[in-house]
């Protein structure tokens, strides 16, 4: 008997925020600053920087981004991902 697994939907995304980020979790290819505003902001290092994030609805996205690619995380949880990057339903 063959084991199902559950089919990745894999798509290009530009610019896009989202307000219902629990949690995320970066890989080793990014580095992290403040803005004076009060953002911090992840800069990806290298070509292929992952970031897992816990959506408020129990599923989770893995995004892929080249190097320069950005995550600004501001108050209450909003997070705005620079374009362009990969978005996959894990």
């Amino acid at each position: 008997m063959r084991s199902m697994k559950k089919a990745q939907v894999s798509r290009l995304e530009n610019q896009v925020y989202s307000n219902r980020v629990v949690r995320s979790e970066f890989d080793k290819n990014w580095r992290t600053i403040v803005s004076r505003s009060g953002y911090v902001i992840y800069i990806a290092t290298a070509n292929q920087a992952k970031v897992t994030v816990l959506l408020s609805n129990g599923s989770s996205k893995l995004l892929i981004f080249n190097k320069g690619g950005r995550v600004l995380v501001g108050s209450g949880g909003v997070s705005h991902y620079s374009k362009p990057h990969i978005a996959k339903d894990i």
